[in-house]
């Protein structure tokens, strides 16, 4: 039992390190141009994209993780869990970040910590995110299995 919440706790902890990461990079390496839509806060379609390319890449990572720590069991289903659970309490807290700053203008030259704190999403990602990082902690889980 302990073994199983330690793999799920371990691997939300380094789920959440390689999600920050690989945003920030992503971040980093894109134009705002390619991050967001002309002139608004609003995300991309790319940059949805690699959102989502990177939440599945992530969830595999700790899915296997998980898996590899458990070394059985149903510890990958909690993490699944947790995932969503806390992926639809950032949901919502993203919607209301998005309400407040859908429809500010965008600078051209604005500063990076301005556009990371004034970006928002389309509604229905941060819904969508926390079932494919379910989904994918779950293939993950069975990758380390097979």
């Amino acid at each position: 039992m302990l073994r199983a919440i330690l793999a799920v706790v371990i691997s939300y902890v380094i789920m959440l390190v390689l999600a920050f990461i690989a945003f920030a990079c992503a971040f980093l390496i894109l134009s705002p141009e390619v991050i967001f839509k002309p002139a608004v806060y609003e995300a991309s379609t790319t940059w949805i994209g690699i959102a989502f390319l990177i939440n599945i890449v992530d969830a595999l990572i700790g899915g296997f993780i998980c898996a590899l720590i458990a070394k059985g069991g149903r510890a990958p289903y909690a993490l699944a869990f947790v995932v969503i659970l806390l992926g639809l309490l950032v949901a919502f807290g993203d919607t209301k970040k998005g309400k407040m700053n859908a429809g500010l203008a965008r600078a051209g030259n604005a500063p990076q910590l301005e556009t990371i704190q004034k970006a928002y999403w389309p509604v229905w990602v941060p819904f969508a995110f926390p079932f494919t990082g379910a989904i994918g902690v779950l293939i993950g889980a069975r990758m380390k299995r097979s």
